[in-house]
């Protein structure tokens, strides 16, 4: 059974879903906001980042994306705040803050 991840809503019931452990469609993170269940996320000190690019192949969730040669922010939709970029930046630029949840 594959399922139609056009059809996923929060009404669907166990039975109209893929049962667990199976992998029926690739690229479903950009159709869903994987990091929305944690309230901690990466921050980058912008000052004291030194662009070596170190966090972006450690990020598990490709939450930390390079466009030319360049790291961009941190995307807050798919950062799962699992911390392994802080362990792995050399300058002690990227910190792990508590963001309020949204309601809803």
């Amino acid at each position: 059974m594959q399922t139609d991840m056009s059809k996923l809503h929060p009404g669907i019931t166990w039975r109209e879903i893929t049962e667990g452990t199976r992998i029926c469609a690739g690229g479903t993170s950009r159709e869903f906001n994987t990091g929305e269940w944690t309230t901690v996320k990466a921050y980058i000190d912008e000052e004291k980042c030194k662009q070596c690019l170190l966090c972006v192949p450690v990020c598990p969730d490709s939450a930390i994306a390079v466009k030319d040669g360049r790291r961009l922010p941190v995307d807050r939709d798919h950062c799962k705040g699992c911390g392994i970029c802080v362990k792995n930046c050399p300058f002690d630029a990227i910190s792990m803050k508590e963001e309020e949840r949204e309601n809803g």
